[in-house]
C-alpha cells in the first residue's frame, strides 16, 4: 500500500515476546516496540493528535508558530509532524537530554532553544526554567502552545496505541500493564483503553525521584519520565499502584535487551522492562505483563548509555 503522507506511517508497532531475559517461573512478558514509529518515538502519536485537535477546534490558525518545551522525543515529533502540515516552530529543550533529539528537531526545520541543566542532571528547576522561555515565545510570536502536560487530545493518540495492543493480543489474557510516568498522557490514553481487560496498570517511576511513591521529586537521567510534579493529565484511579525502579539497573538492562531480545531502546523503556519483569516475577507463567519500548536505541548512541 502507497501512503499518502508520512503521517500515515504512524502507529501498527509489532508486539514482541521477551525469550532470554525473563527469569524462569515468571509470567509472561510483552513489550510493544515503539521505536517503529517515523521519529522512532510513541511521541509521534502525541504530537499528531495534540496538532490535530488544535486544528479542529480552531486553536492553531494556517500558518501559526507552534512551541513546546520537551525534553526530546515530543519535539522531534512535533517537529516532524509540523515539517508535512506547514507550521513554524519552536522548541525548548536543554542540553540534559541527548543530542541526537536535539539534532532531529533541527533537521526537520524547528527552531531550538537550549536552556542549561545542572551537570547533565534532570531536576525539577530544569521544567520551570524551560516554561518561562515557552511563555516567552508565546508573547512574542503569537505561538500556540502545545502544553504536552495538560493537553487531554494526547489522549486520543495513545488510546489507539492501547487498541493496537489489544487488537495484537487477542487470545492472551493479560494481567498488568506497566509503564513510566512523563506526561502521564500514555498512562492515561492506553490504560483507558486496557482497563477492561486487565486486572492491574502499575505506574513505574527511576527510584532517585520519587514523586508517585514517596511524594517528592529529585535528579535523574531517564529522559522523558518524573518531571518532579504529579502531572494534571493523571488523574485519580488512573493506576492501581506506583512502583520506583532502580535508574542502574535499567541502564544495565538496556545492553542485555539489545544483545538477548534484539530489543534496541533507551533508558527509559529499559525501566519499563525492568519494571515489567519485576511484576512477572510476583505472577505465574500462565499470566502476561505488558508494557512499551518507548523509543529506539538510535536516540542514545552519542551519551554513555551503550558504553
Amino acid at each position: 500500500m502507497i501512503l499518502t503522507s508520512a503521517l500515515q506511517a504512524i502507529g501498527n508497532t509489532p508486539v514482541v515476546r521477551l525469550q532470554r531475559i525473563v527469569p524462569a517461573g515468571s509470567a509472561q512478558v510483552l513489550v510493544k516496540l515503539e521505536g517503529g514509529n517515523p521519529t522512532g518515538s510513541y511521541k509521534d502519536r502525541m504530537a499528531l493528535a495534540m496538532i490535530e485537535g488544535a486544528e479542529r477546534s480552531g486553536r492553531l490558525q494556517p500558518g501559526q508558530r507552534v512551541v513546546e518545551f520537551t525534553g526530546g522525543s515530543t519535539g522531534s515529533s512535533l517537529a516532524f509532524i509540523c515539517a508535512v502540515k506547514g507550521y513554524p516552530l519552536s522548541v525548548v529543550s536543554s542540553d540534559a537530554f541527548s543530542p541526537e533529539k536535539l539534532r532531529t528537531m533541527q533537521a526537520f526545520g524547528a527552531d531550538l532553544v537550549v536552556v542549561s541543566s545542572d551537570q547533565g542532571r534532570i531536576t525539577p528547576d530544569l521544567f520551570v526554567r524551560m516554561r518561562h522561555e515557552v511563555d516567552r515565545i508565546v508573547a512574542s510570536d503569537n505561538a500556540f502552545w502545545t502544553d504536552q502536560f495538560n493537553n487531554e487530545d494526547a489522549l486520543d493518540g495513545y488510546a489507539i496505541l492501547g487498541q493496537e495492543i489489544l487488537d495484537q493480543t487477542a487470545g492472551t489474557e493479560l494481567h498488568t500493564f506497566c509503564a513510566a510516568v512523563g506526561t502521564g498522557g500514555m498512562m492515561v490514553g492506553v490504560g483507558r483503553t486496557l482497563r477492561p481487560h486487565l486486572n492491574r496498570i502499575v505506574a513505574l517511576e527511576p527510584a532517585s525521584s520519587p514523586m508517585l511513591t514517596k511524594g517528592f521529586g529529585g535528579a535523574h537521567r531517564v529522559e522523558g519520565t518524573a518531571t518532579g510534579t504529579i502531572p494534571p493529565l493523571l488523574a485519580e484511579g488512573a493506576y492501581d499502584e506506583a512502583r520506583a525502579v532502580e535508574e542502574a539497573e535499567a541502564r544495565e538492562l538496556v545492553k542485555s535487551l539489545s544483545r538477548q531480545e534484539g530489543v534496541f531502546a533507551g533508558t527509559s523503556s529499559a525501566l519499563n522492562v525492568l519494571g515489567a519483569i519485576q511484576l512477572a516475577s510476583e505472577l505465574s507463567p500462565d499470566q502476561t505483563v505488558v508494557t512499551v519500548a518507548a523509543d529506539t536505541g538510535l536516540k542514545y548512541l552519542a551519551g554513555d548509555l551503550y558504553l
